[in-house]
């Protein structure tokens, strides 16, 4: 590669911010030249090296997200929906790749993102990982290949800090096994069970958010009908996979048309 692309990090000091640095760090193929904290944060003006406890980094954190992304070719988010149609903005007038992890956003949020798209390359995706997209894939295909004999439940575990449920990849797996049986997710979704809520519902897809200790992300899709059960199942146990999938997909957005991608894009799935 004859022009190694340019990296902004935000919400740098968060555990996938960190992983992100150290994963850009690391690479042969980037360079870290931004990281981008709110304002007010502990880590404004120091290197960011020594804000994570190790050796400089020749960056400095900043609470000014558009002078960051004029220096860089790419902007990696995994932040708060509120923040992310901030730099959505910024990175789109910096015409800089945006690669979106963040999760929680509602349909209204990920609507905001269309007038950034017509100027920017956005990657936006609820998991990162090579395997997750897989699984994605499996999920619509075998949800397409079973009637509604075949219930349909979506099992999530993440760490005890998550803020939001069902998880975005959660959500992944619920539109590509909607997506499969040809109907829409908002229409079947089943998010709450408690009390008498009477008989399951034929045809719905449930789901059920496990949250506790340090689990980096489990999902599950199960297909139960009267005397089998498929089960489609993933487990990640360190959140490195998504860090490298977002800078791949950062490197791989470098040269595309603006426009709205997902990591089926990236992996040629």
């Amino acid at each position: 590669m004859t022009h190694i692309p340019g990296i902004v990090i935000t919400g740098a000091s968060g555990r996938m911010g960190q992983m992100l640095i150290k994963t850009v760090t690391d690479s042969d193929q980037a360079r870290l030249v931004g990281v981008v904290e709110r304002k007010d944060h502990d880590w404004i003006g120091q290197d960011v090296g020594e804000a994570m406890g190790g050796q400089a980094l020749g960056v400095t954190v900043t609470d000014d997200p558009l002078e960051a992304f004029a220096q860089a070719q790419a902007v990696i988010d995994f932040t708060a929906p509120e923040a992310t149609l901030e730099f959505a903005a910024l990175a789109a007038q910096a015409r800089c790749v945006h690669v979106i992890g963040t999760t929680g956003m509602s349909d209204e949020q990920i609507a905001a993102l269309e007038p950034a798209s017509r100027h920017a390359v956005i990657v936006r995706a609820g998991n990162m990982s090579l395997g997750v997209n897989l699984l994605v894939q499996l999920t619509k295909k075998v949800a397409a290949a079973l009637d509604e004999d075949f219930d349909i439940e979506i099992i999530e575990g993440h760490h005890h800090h998550k803020v939001d449920a069902p998880s975005g990849t959660a959500l992944m797996l619920g539109e590509a096994a909607a997506e499969g049986r040809g109907v829409e997710l908002s229409d079947v979704s089943d998010r709450g069970r408690d009390g008498i809520t009477g008989a399951r519902k034929r045809g719905d897809i449930g789901f059920h958010a496990i949250r506790g200790g340090d689990i980096v992300g489990e999902h599950d899709v199960l297909f139960a009908a009267p005397g089998e059960r498929i089960v489609l199942r993933h487990l990640a146990t360190d959140r490195a996979i998504f860090a490298r999938g977002a800078l791949k997909a950062a490197l791989w957005g470098q040269g595309k048309a603006p426009g709205q991608y997902d990591m089926v894009d990236v992996l040629g799935l």
